[in-house]
């Protein structure tokens, strides 16, 4: 069974997508959880005992180590052809979607770093983040409109949906405006199984990391923390 190494549900958005991938498509795998640590240099440590590069996610299987989340997904793909779409256009706009993704959005990742269990009021959002957005909402109903929906490439969640659930959180967390159409996929994402018992799950942890919660409070106001105490 494969193996697949995170870190804090509350926190690791790409440690999420896997997860949430093999979750969702039914995929058997047994989870590992290393919290990040606020130690110098104490993360490097604990990650390199099972990640080659000292990061999570890291998918085990047979004694082969496949680090980063894209990688992750591609291999997967090559025993589970669910993970992308069965047609050739669908699946590669799909592939184009995700690669923009893990590479892109830095605005959003950085202004809103993922933390699952609170609820901000955004200081001023910085007219590079509000781009993005409008950005994001454009690639969004550009897959919807051209494949039908429900879900980015089709009928069925797929690797490209999966890399975006972190986006969904965000936009929860942070109050962010969407046009109506994209706030309809986001409410579609939050509302599956798999991501509510991710959720779930990410408001029982009761591990606290500083930096990111200094992170979170540097975008704007805490109104609300739904975490255990």
């Amino acid at each position: 069974m494969y193996q697949l190494y995170i870190a804090n549900k509350n926190y690791s958005s790409w440690s999420l997508r896997p997860w949430v991938l093999m979750s969702q498509l039914g995929i058997p795998f047994e989870e590992t959880i290393v919290p990040f640590s606020s130690a110098p240099g104490e993360n490097w440590e604990n990650y390199r005992r099972f990640s080659p590069n000292g990061k999570v996610p890291c998918l085990v299987d047979n004694g082969i180590s496949v680090w980063d989340s894209l990688a992750i997904v591609e291999y997967l793909a090559e025993s589970h052809p669910e993970i992308w779409p069965q047609e050739r256009q669908p699946r590669a706009w799909a592939r184009s979607a995700c690669a923009e993704m893990h590479s892109g959005f830095s605005t959003l990742r950085n202004t809103c770093p993922m933390n699952v269990g609170i609820r901000v009021r955004m200081n001023q959002p910085p007219e590079a983040l509000k781009k993005e957005l409008e950005h994001l909402c454009e690639l969004w109903e550009s897959g919807l409109a051209q494949f039908g929906g429900p879900f980015l490439a089709g009928h069925a969640f797929t690797a490209v949906d999966a890399f975006f659930v972190p986006v969904a959180f965000r936009i929860q967390s942070y109050g962010l405006e969407l046009t109506p159409e994209s706030t309809k996929y986001v409410q579609r994402l939050l509302g599956l199984q798999s991501v509510m018992m991710w959720e779930e799950e990410a408001l029982k942890e009761e591990w606290r990391d500083e930096s990111h919660e200094k992170e979170t409070l540097e975008s704007g106001i805490l109104l609300q923390d739904l975490r255990c105490a």
